[in-house]
């Protein structure tokens, strides 16, 4: 209900930047009307047309409201104290905002309107309000239902806010929220023959908690609750680990190179050294081959991680959805060795012979590389079954 009228108030507040105060009238939107006359009436205290606007909007709205708490009351149903109260607040309020600018004398006419004292009537409903929730929530409580906790949650709050001095009001707070609240826990199950290590398996399912977690909805990697009671289970389950031998590949090639060395003379055909047009010898760039030997060593080794993510509700016991996921990793490392003249080599060749043949990874550690990639792939299926999980 509270939400229904700050979405109504809000609405007002926008309204009231848009359009005059006459369209607003002949809208409907008393109060849009009201804020925009008392505007134009800041600024022109004579303003006629603005003085007949506000009067005619603020006796309309007054009298909807009254016939609303009217309505309310008659009815006689306890929740009905919260809206009537707002409905006050709301008559209280607006009269401040006109006060501000009466009385209004304007072509000859004065514009203005009795004071009405809404405070005793406020308080009335807002206790009476209060007394609604509180009692409402303690019911709601009884039922056992995880949305009712949530609810008499809600109902305790508002209590609280209104009055604030009810008995064990706190404790009631903190209780149906536990009550209410979902946990979830996130268990990492490996059945395969590689164990990981412990930080490995924390890091794994140490997803972005804060992220995930929601007003009701709590994620769990520990259990540090053992009186805990989960409501779902998200069991990150690794089935299978695939790791390749060490492989390593030799490819020889050779390499040439065509590059200049020294120049000899143009001659004619007497034997004498030709002269171009400036007087100047010709000369004939000479080239030679370099040749080299390139013998590349490639070491390729791979790791694939595959199995699956299922969420478990717990009550009643189900399987909510089961995804596939994996990672991969591949070790690949390339050297060379240089067999004649390295001048026959382009850069990326020569920075190549630069390197030594390397250790391989051990299996384990190939296993730690996909880590980042597995973390991805479980923190993405969570997220994309956050809706699941209420």
């Amino acid at each position: 209900m509270k939400k229904y009228f700050l979405l109504i108030f809000a609405i007002t507040v926008i309204l009231s930047g848009c359009g005059s105060s006459k369209k607003q009238l002949e809208k409907g939107n008393y109060d849009a009307a009201i804020v925009t006359s008392v505007k134009e009436i800041r600024k022109d205290a004579d303003n006629e047309k603005q003085a007949a606007i506000l009067e005619r909007s603020y006796n309309i709205v007054n009298e909807q409201d009254n016939e609303r708490i009217r309505f309310l009351k008659m009815e006689g149903r306890p929740q009905n104290w919260d809206e009537i109260y707002q409905v006050y607040k709301r008559m209280n309020d607006r009269q401040s905002l006109v006060r501000t600018v009466l009385p209004i004398n304007a072509g000859g006419k004065t514009v203005n309107f009795p004071y009405i004292d809404y405070m005793a009537e406020m308080i009335s409903a807002k206790k009476k309000s209060a007394d609604y929730y509180y009692a409402h929530g303690n019911e709601l409580m009884k039922t056992g239902l995880k949305d009712s906790y949530r609810q008499a949650f809600y109902e305790y709050v508002r209590a609280k806010e209104y009055v604030g001095d009810y008995e064990g009001i706190d404790q009631k707070i903190e209780e149906s929220k536990y009550l209410g609240m979902s946990r979830v826990f996130v268990s990492l199950q490996n059945t395969t023959p590689i164990k990981f290590p412990q930080d490995f398996e924390e890091n794994l399912i140490s997803v972005d908690l804060q992220a995930l977690n929601s007003e009701w909805v709590e994620f769990h990697t520990l259990n540090l609750d053992k009186e805990a009671k989960y409501d779902y289970f998200v069991n990150v389950n690794v089935r299978n680990i695939g790791v390749s031998p060490d492989q390593t590949a030799v490819k020889d090639s050779v390499v040439r190179k065509e590059v200049e060395d020294g120049f000899t003379y143009k001659l004619d055909s007497k034997g004498n050294v030709m002269r171009d047009t400036s007087g100047n010898d010709i000369k004939i760039k000479k080239y030679k081959t370099l040749q080299c030997a390139l013998i590349s060593t490639l070491q390729t080794k791979s790791c694939a991680i595959d199995g699956d993510i299922e969420i478990i509700q717990t009550n009643p016991n189900k399987l909510l959805k089961k995804d596939p996921i994996g990672a991969k990793s591949t070790f690949e490392h390339v050297s060379a060795r240089a067999v004649g003249d390295v001048g026959a080599l382009n850069p990326s060749q020569l920075e190549r012979t630069k390197a030594q043949i390397a250790p391989f990874p051990s299996d384990i550690e190939m296993v730690l590389r996909c880590s980042d990639a597995l973390k991805n792939a479980i923190r993405g299926s969570i997220q994309t079954n956050r809706r699941l999980i209420f």
